[in-house]
């Protein structure tokens, strides 16, 4: 029994600490599996490119050829054909940098958010794009950037937003892109698949909210 007029030296346990919520996380819940999965995308598109060389190049027909009905497949298979290896080369390193930092909401999540980067680039080009076959995963890259550019803003994450200056630091450059200043360069990919990054960025903070919202029911 304590001493009347002694305070108690017992306390009572903590409540265990609440983990972050997968939508404000800005390190992948499994970096391994995001490196494998991210990295074996990347090694994909190198294989795909060795057997377009063996091929004579034939692959790259399979692009988007804008506005054609007959070739909207295209809108699939382009992320994955390249020009070349200077091509695939310099669409390997920011993909699975941007990659692995788009993983940090969870597989599913990646995978929903790749998707629609994939499609809002593949269709936005087949509407807008100049004629000529486009090709090349640059515009899912331009989505990743995006989407780590404006994702803590929709959930209003500090860590998320920090690391958004940081990636803007160092990619923030390539924005250029989404302008028509260089002949050859698919700008119209590039922005599209831009715009496809702020949208995904859109539904996850509004995904959140309406978690974060949902009334917990009695059992």
């Amino acid at each position: 029994m304590e001493p009347t007029g002694f305070p108690s030296a017992y306390e009572p346990p903590k409540p265990p600490r609440q983990p972050t919520p997968l939508a404000k996380r800005i390190i992948p819940p499994n970096p391994l599996q995001s490196l494998v999965v991210v990295g074996g995308f990347v090694a994909l598109l190198f294989v795909i490119e060795a057997l377009d060389t063996a091929l004579g190049h034939t692959l790259d027909m399979h692009g988007i050829w804008p506005r054609d009905m007959d070739e909207w497949d295209g809108i699939l298979w382009a992320p994955l054909l390249h020009v070349g290896w200077d091509h695939v080369t310099a669409n390997a390193v920011p993909f699975l940098v941007l990659g692995f930092l788009a993983t940090a909401g969870g597989m599913s999540q990646f995978l929903g958010v790749t998707a629609i980067i994939w499609l809002f680039s593949g269709v936005g080009t087949f509407l807008i794009g100049q004629p000529g076959v486009h090709l090349g995963a640059s515009g899912v890259v331009f989505g990743f950037l995006t989407f780590l550019l404006v994702r803590g803003l929709f959930v209003r994450s500090l860590p998320q937003i920090v690391i958004a200056v940081a990636v803007f630091a160092v990619y923030g450059s390539v924005l250029w892109g989404v302008l028509p200043t260089q002949s050859g360069i698919s700008w119209e990919g590039h922005l599209s698949g831009g715009v496809g990054g702020i949208v995904a960025a859109w539904l996850v903070g509004r995904s959140f909210k309406q978690t974060t919202a949902r009334p917990a029911l009695p059992g």
